[in-house]
């Protein structure tokens, strides 16, 4: 029987081989349940990351509260101001003051629109800083490309 066992190999021998192909199968699979608990863990470790460079940064709240309310505020102001010049235009009798309001209008929006990558930053800052890498290389990209047309 022993030739035989060393042969074919023993009951223990058998066993240890059908538990390392069974650990090999297993780390080949991906299940749902360990996605979700990597998934976890990922979102645990960027709201550490945040918590704590926020903790680190507090210092900067108000340099950084002033800059978003003013390039936020700017952006705000030039829309509404292309918005009530476009509106008091439907009021005017005179053709040349309606060109000028037109005109006033499409120049404050274009403005405004310059600044849609500067408040797009602002806002990911505050409402998504974890996923800040990502978008600062979208918006930086839109940067580049609204420079090199002007």
């Amino acid at each position: 029987m022993s030739f035989f066992g060393k042969l074919f190999g023993t009951e223990k021998a058998l066993t240890s081989v059908v538990d390392g192909v069974s650990k090999g199968l297993d780390a080949l699979v991906y299940t749902d349940e360990e996605k979700a608990n990597d998934a976890a863990k990922d979102r645990s470790e960027a709201r550490a990351m945040v918590v704590g460079w926020m903790a680190a940064t507090q210092g900067q709240n108000l340099a950084r509260r002033l800059i978003a309310l003013s390039i936020t505020g700017a952006w705000l102001g030039l829309y509404l101001i292309s918005v009530i010049t476009s509106f008091i235009a439907i009021f005017v009798g005179s053709d040349i003051t309606v060109n000028k309001l037109l005109a006033a209008s499409a120049l404050s929006k274009n403005s405004a629109i310059e600044l849609n990558n500067a408040v797009m930053l602002i806002l990911a800052f505050y409402f998504a800083a974890p996923h800040m890498g990502d978008i600062a290389k979208a918006v930086s990209g839109k940067f580049i490309q609204s420079t090199n047309k002007g």
